[in-house]
């Protein structure tokens, strides 16, 4: 492994983690009041975006990370739109 993929596996594993105690919270309290749902659909959509450029790229370091955080950010935007009755006040 390069110190380039290094570099890329040890940010992949550190922006996506970083997602890991919103969805834990939003799970735990089913409190979504302060998650913009514009927001959280926007960049559901770039991480989206980002996947399908490591899959063409073949990019690992990209794809894991973005397949992660894609699922993280979908379970977010999903608990807003249930326990958040979807659109609030931005």
């Amino acid at each position: 492994m390069s110190g380039a993929d290094l570099i890329g596996y040890v940010a992949a594993v550190l922006t996506t983690l970083s997602f890991v105690p919103q969805a834990w919270h939003t799970w735990r309290t089913r409190d979504v009041s302060g998650i913009s749902l514009g927001m959280y659909s926007v960049f559901t959509a770039g991480v989206a975006l980002w996947l399908a450029y490591g899959v063409l790229v073949t990019a690992w370091p990209v794809i894991l990370a973005n397949a992660v955080t894609l699922a993280l950010a979908c379970s977010i935007l999903a608990m807003k739109v249930r326990f958040g009755g979807g659109a609030s006040p931005e």
